[in-house]
């Protein structure tokens, strides 16, 4: 590990370990998924779609769409949940503080944040934060499903409750849900805290090593 990867660990409060091999425990998931496959729009396509989408009432109070960003060949993918404020504003996902979080955790593997695809579940703010509701969530998910199949990463990082549930189509708790390896449309899936959470709560930041310790062993094929 490199002394840049260190510094970010230590500024997260974890103790750096050498990694070990563990077992790791593959799930069917709860609702068997088809595979994506290719056909539909491209990438500038499918972002002209989101910019004009009235499938929800969400467009009406949005300030921007949040289509995503990042590596669109990468071998990770994140998804979190629904753009907060300053997301909306800018109409990037994971900005502010927690993506600054995010970015730092990212680095402690030895990922740049341009290396990854980062979307969410939702491509337009819930106004005060509130959680999706259903309705939305299965409007916005032909989007995430063509970006995923787009991208066609080796990986993808839920990023908190609500976008780990979401796609796993589960009310089970995401501690319940962590180190173990699930499936969405074909591709592994892999569950840890948003980072908002994590400023919140930091005893958890431990955790959250693990899971990444995880994401990188799969994305090396040892686990």
């Amino acid at each position: 590990m490199d002394r840049r990867a260190l510094d970010y660990l230590h500024a997260m409060g974890i103790q750096p370990w050498a990694e070990r091999r563990v077992a790791v425990e593959v799930l069917t998931p709860l609702v068997p998924e088809e595979p994506i496959t290719d056909g539909g729009p491209g990438w500038e396509e499918l972002e002209a779609q989101v910019r004009v989408c009235t499938r929800c009432d969400l467009y009406r109070t949005r300030q921007n769409p949040v289509f995503g960003v990042g590596n669109r060949s990468a071998e990770l993918m994140i998804i979190g949940e629904a753009p907060g404020a300053e997301e909306d504003r800018r109409g990037e996902p994971f900005v502010g503080r927690a993506g600054q979080l995010l970015n730092e955790m990212l680095v402690a593997i030895g990922l740049a944040r341009e290396a990854v695809y980062i979307a969410n579940v939702l491509k337009s703010r819930p106004l005060q934060n509130r959680d999706p509701r259903p309705d939305e969530v299965a409007a916005c998910e032909p989007y995430l499903r063509r970006q995923l199949a787009l991208v066609r990463p080796k990986l993808i990082l839920a990023v908190g409750r609500i976008a780990s549930q979401n796609l796993l189509k589960t009310d089970t708790r995401i501690g319940t849900l962590r180190g173990r390896v699930h499936d969405y449309a074909g591709t592994p899936l892999v569950v840890t805290y948003h980072p908002a959470y994590l400023l919140r709560t930091p005893l958890d930041k431990r955790k959250a090593w693990d899971d990444l310790r995880l994401v990188v062993r799969l994305l090396s094929g040892v686990a």
